[in-house]
């Protein structure tokens, strides 16, 4: 259980011993911050650090296409996953540099902030803004060959961990232009070298519709047979909507698309209302995906709802002023792509996940204002279903808001938003505080019974909730056990959410390990992923796992969490009853398989319901902080995450049965 650590202030240093001089000031040259401090310019040294550097070669082959200079752009996973990434563009100079005194090459792959993209005339646009991107790469890799081709002429340099290893040689002769990097990570920077393929077919994917006209091939040959998958879009961020709003009904005919120029910047917009109640916005400048939006995104969404509110205006006279739509009101169930490409673009960050030049925001909302003004006039009908989608939306959006207000108010007056069915922690503490949702009565009495009062609370749910995908925030706030878990909570819910008053900073989904707690998990991932998503992006969203088995011989029980645990507990019973050695048994057997004389003396449970152990059981194997096991919830990908949760719970049975069908022989324990 959480303890508390005494901590007093340290003690000031006597003058006498401390000391601060030139010498406590340390220079680090070259590419050594890089390695001093790794995360400053790949994010992590995680997966997703890992899977950065190869962003960062594929897009100066990206930059070299945008530039018009590439077609074709091949990315390696080798053996060992070391990956080779080759483009047809003009290939990275080698002549000697003036300010470095080496050749371009070494500069450009030694020296921080040294690149063709810093006020030369050798890209308009890119994405690889700091300059920073294949010398990071070249610093956080154990090995790097860079090889050139130009002029007839094929130039290689090997690198380790950032330093040259070898000069600047001639290695034949070859045709064309292009450059090609081949790296191998730094095991002593990553503690996990394994490059995942469906990660990178998707960056590539988006790479390709962003870049229409430019080849991208992956080949993955760390097995045999190699795998190889090929993108080539000619149809820009019309195809990227259509590939994201696939398996969902269209709201309109006519995908809404515009690309124009104005002030030197290049807009690119495409969008698509479909019958879904949830939105999906993407933004990129100069083909670096910006997470976190920025000023293109504002002026595609000012844009949008200023040209969406004229429109209704010259189309009705009687409109009353709280009828005007808001900007919430028309992005329910609208997929947008946002792309610009500009010169001299600002991010925030070396991982670029928010842009913010001002010119970005007035150059969007000035060319789609225009296009869309048009794009409704010409398409009527589109004009129509859009405007009844948002207006649908805005009356969803009153009601809802009376509803938030209702339940707020309602905690307010109870009990300060403590609902009844609550069994509340002492604590008041949320960095020690536990919230436990439990599935059913039964569960629900033994964890109040069994919890520590001062840090766990337990609210438990009767059945499954309301499957939040398939309705609007008004109908949801009528749901009773929705209402229990926003005021047991306590901060708001949607666009209402304040992470700051959450009460608990674990929250822990708890049920049965059968086919309905499987469903009734699902549901809450859902409501958390939809309406309380800073509870997953801080960290504080749990799955508890109980355990499946429970084994017992003689006076002792032991407890299984997965069939291979059962299995080794079985064979360790009976190597200390016999003392002789067992032979392994496969682990894709199952129980009625394994050898009757391992089971003599033995009894075996199969927990189905929580509700199954009584409070000592529950708190010893699922709910103890020194024995527990808990997944954390993380959002690696939130575009998958929300097509999988539009696959699985959304309204259209297609795409489902299609999602089960795929996926059938690989199913295990269907219903255990």
């Amino acid at each position: 259980m959480p303890t508390k650590k005494k901590t007093t202030a340290p003690k000031r240093a006597s003058k006498k011993t401390s000391s601060y001089g030139a010498e406590d000031i340390y220079v680090l040259e070259g590419l050594d911050p890089v390695r001093k401090r790794p995360g400053m310019y790949i994010g992590s040294t995680g997966p997703d650090g890992l899977h950065h550097l190869v962003w960062e070669v594929v897009d100066n082959g990206i930059d070299e296409a945008m530039a018009g200079f590439a077609k074709n752009i091949e990315i390696t996973i080798l053996p060992g996953n070391k990956v080779e990434v080759k483009d047809d563009g003009r290939g990275i100079p080698v002549d000697r540099h003036k300010q470095t005194k080496k050749s371009a090459l070494e500069t450009v792959m030694t020296t921080l902030h040294a690149g063709g993209k810093f006020g030369s005339k050798a890209y308009q646009v890119s994405g690889g803004l700091h300059g920073v991107g294949v010398s990071v790469v070249n610093a956080l890799s154990v090995y790097l060959m860079a090889e050139v081709c130009r002029n007839g002429i094929r130039y290689q340099q090997e690198y380790k961990r950032g330093k040259p290893t070898t000069t600047l040689k001639k290695n034949g002769s070859c045709r064309g232009t292009g450059t090609r990097i081949l790296f191998d990570p730094d095991p002593e920077i990553f503690k996990e070298i394994d490059f995942d393929v469906k990660k990178i077919i998707q960056h590539l994917r988006q790479q390709a519709y962003l870049t229409s006209g430019v080849r991208i091939v992956l080949t993955d040959a760390r097995e045999k047979p190699q795998k190889d998958y090929g993108f080539y879009f000619e149809g820009g961020l019309s195809s990227y909507v259509k590939y994201l709003t696939r398996g969902r009904t269209p709201k309109h005919h006519n995908t809404f698309y515009v690309k124009a120029e104005k002030e030197g910047i290049l807009v690119e917009t495409a969008f698509q209302y479909t019958e879904e109640f949830e939105g999906m916005e993407q933004g990129f400048a100069n083909n670096i995906h910006t997470g976190e939006g920025g000023m293109h995104i504002t002026g595609f969404r000012t844009a949008l709802t200023r040209n969406l509110n004229d429109y209704l205006k010259k189309h009705n006279n009687n409109l009353k002023a709280e009828d005007i739509l808001t900007g919430e009101d028309v992005r329910e169930g609208l997929t947008v792509v946002v792309s610009v490409k500009l010169p001299d673009p600002q991010f925030e960050g070396q991982t670029k996940a928010k842009l913010g030049n001002p010119e970005a925001r007035t150059a969007v909302e000035a060319v789609v204002s225009d296009a869309l003004a048009d794009y409704l006039e010409r398409n009527p009908q589109d004009a129509k279903a859009i405007i009844e989608k948002a207006m649908l939306a805005s009356k969803a959006r009153k009601a809802a808001k009376a509803a938030r207000q209702t339940v707020l108010r309602k905690g307010v007056l109870e009990g300060l938003s403590l609902p009844g069915t609550l069994a509340d922690c002492s604590s008041r503490d949320p960095a020690d505080s536990e919230l436990y949702i439990v599935e059913g009565p039964s569960a629900g009495g033994s964890a109040k019974q069994g919890r520590d009062r001062r840090f766990q609370a337990i609210l438990p749910l009767r059945g499954k909730i309301l499957n939040v995908e398939r309705a609007r925030l008004d109908r949801i706030l009528g749901s009773e056990q929705i209402r229990a878990l926003i005021i047991a909570l306590g901060a708001g819910i949607a666009q209402d959410f304040d992470i700051e008053k959450l009460r608990y900073h674990k929250v822990i989904i708890m049920t049965d390990a059968d086919v309905d707690g499987a469903h009734i998990r699902t549901l809450l991932l859902t409501l958390f992923f939809r309406y309380f998503r800073p509870i997953i992006e801080h960290g504080y969203l749990y799955i508890a796992q109980p355990p499946l088995y429970q084994i017992q011989s003689g006076g002792t029980a032991q407890y299984a969490y997965t069939e291979a645990e059962r299995i080794e507990i079985i064979k360790d019973i009976q190597e200390a009853k016999t003392g002789k050695k067992i032979k392994a048994t496969k682990k894709k057997k199952k129980e009625e398989e394994i050898a009757p004389d391992l089971l003599k003396g033995i009894t075996i449970q199969r927990y189905k319901g929580l509700g199954e152990m009584n409070p000592e059981q529950l708190w010893e194997t699922t709910m103890d902080p020194k024995n527990r096991i808990l997944l954390k919830v993380e959002l690696e990908d939130i575009v998958q995450a929300d097509k999988i949760f539009d696959i699985l719970m959304g309204n259209e049975v297609f795409p489902r049965k299609k999602f089960i069908e795929s996926r059938a022989k690989s199913v295990k324990n269907l219903d255990i």
